[in-house]
């Protein structure tokens, strides 16, 4: 196989992959200001996709254009989260350059789509394809890619521990060459109970004490996470942006079996409150003594440009971030400084500001106890900041292990 790396090279965000200018693995989208697409010309006969975040499906429709009509080949959930994240890039960046594709091409992703469950082996592109569940977000897949010669095991994002959404990866498919995510490789996490606890304990003493708490959650995964543990531990809630439409959409029959426990996902739900921002609510509910889970994860948009300025002067509140904050980013001034630009305005935080990792990756352990079943095996190290020092550190400890860069090819 010759395997080209079209994005996901030493960063995150874009992730692609071609394998023998036929098939395409993920055609991701970096967000950032500017934004920044796949490299390259690609005219594949087939896409695979592992999993519904932007960072690996938002150029995906870029591919329909002209006469071009790949097959695009995901797990149900998967197919459904690309399609609300494709209308949300229209319906903001849609004719700018911020968006890589047109309506039309977005139409006409359901025409070429084929859904799959997991170890269900299917052809694409002359490949035999099969999906692994990768534990990171619901319908998230390993992928095997097999020409009879070579199996090449994409990991896509993955965890090794259980979430309250999803049970961690347990799939160690035999491989001859690994190309393996290594975003939290420099990273070792306390146990998801523990920092689970001090999260809901943070969150009632701030109750306990009058206040009003702000979630900042990502839409797909971290709301509907946040939102099992307030079920769990009896915190009422409410839930606003995105991750109301994806809690919905999980909920779905046809996606219902890619949860951990589908039960608890429905009693969360009900056990929240959907905001839809009508008649000055949002203001309303930031003066009450609740929890209020709200996109974006890293305050540059969304229902959070209303919940901030609205609590940011009172010490006795709180926001609570659930995920990584990019560097430039609202949520990574805040957490360094005590300020943020905030809907085109630079306030002064006074409200508590806290920290929670609950990423969706395998952290610096997961990373080493999926890799041990592959110890004979090629790794090639892609999707992080320091895939060059993380394949150094295999190759000390034996692994055959690099760090492809942008445009690289690499004979597999």
């Amino acid at each position: 196989m010759d395997v080209r790396f079209l994005g996901g090279a030493g960063e995150i965000g874009r992730s692609a992959l071609c394998i023998d200018e036929r098939l395409v693995l993920d055609f991701g989208m970096d967000s950032g200001n500017p934004p920044a697409f796949p490299i390259g010309d690609v005219d594949p006969e087939a896409v695979v996709v592992s999993h519904g975040h932007l960072d690996h499906v938002g150029s995906v429709p870029a591919l329909l254009s002209g006469d071009a009509r790949p097959e695009i080949h995901w797990t149900p959930p998967t197919y459904d989260l690309t399609m609300v994240l494709a209308r949300d890039t229209l319906k903001l960046h849609g004719g700018s350059y911020d968006c890589p594709f047109t309506e039309a091409e977005l139409a006409r992703v359901a025409e070429v789509s084929e859904t799959h469950g997991y170890e269900e082996s299917f052809e694409a592109a002359g490949y035999e394809v099969t999906f692994f569940d990768a534990g990171h977000v619901p319908g998230s897949a390993h992928v095997l890619v097999d020409d009879g010669d070579t199996r090449l095991l994409y990991t896509g994002d993955f965890h090794t521990e259980d979430q309250r959404l999803l049970a961690g990866t347990t799939a160690r498919p035999d491989a001859d060459v690994v190309i393996c995510e290594s975003t939290y490789s420099d990273v070792t996490r306390p146990p998801r109970e523990e920092i689970e606890r001090e999260f809901v304990e943070s969150l009632r003493t701030t109750i306990w004490e009058g206040g009003t708490v702000v979630v900042p959650a990502f839409g797909i995964g971290r709301t509907q996470e946040v939102l099992c543990l307030c079920e769990a531990y009896d915190l009422e809630c409410y839930v606003d942006g995105m991750g109301k439409r994806v809690t919905e959409l999980f909920l779905r029959e046809a996606n219902r079996g890619y949860l951990r426990d589908p039960d608890l996902l429905r009693r969360a739900k009900g056990n929240a409150r959907f905001v839809d921002g009508r008649d000055g609510q949002r203001r309303r509910i930031a003066e009450q003594n609740t929890v209020i889970v709200t996109t974006s994860g890293m305050l540059h948009g969304g229902p959070a440009m209303t919940y901030v300025p609205a609590i940011r002067s009172h010490p006795t509140n709180k926001i609570a971030m659930t995920g990584y904050q990019v560097e430039g980013t609202p949520g990574r001034d805040l957490l360094e400084t005590g300020s943020a630009e905030i809907d085109g305005r630079m306030l002064p935080v006074s409200a508590q500001v806290e920290q929670y990792d609950f990423s969706a990756h395998a952290d610096r352990d997961g990373l080493r106890d999926f890799l041990s079943a592959y110890e004979d095996t090629r790794v090639l190290v892609n999707h992080g900041d320091r895939c060059a020092a993380f394949a150094a550190e295999l190759r000390t400890d034996g692994f055959d292990a690099a760090a492809p860069e942008l445009g690289d090819r690499c004979e597999c």
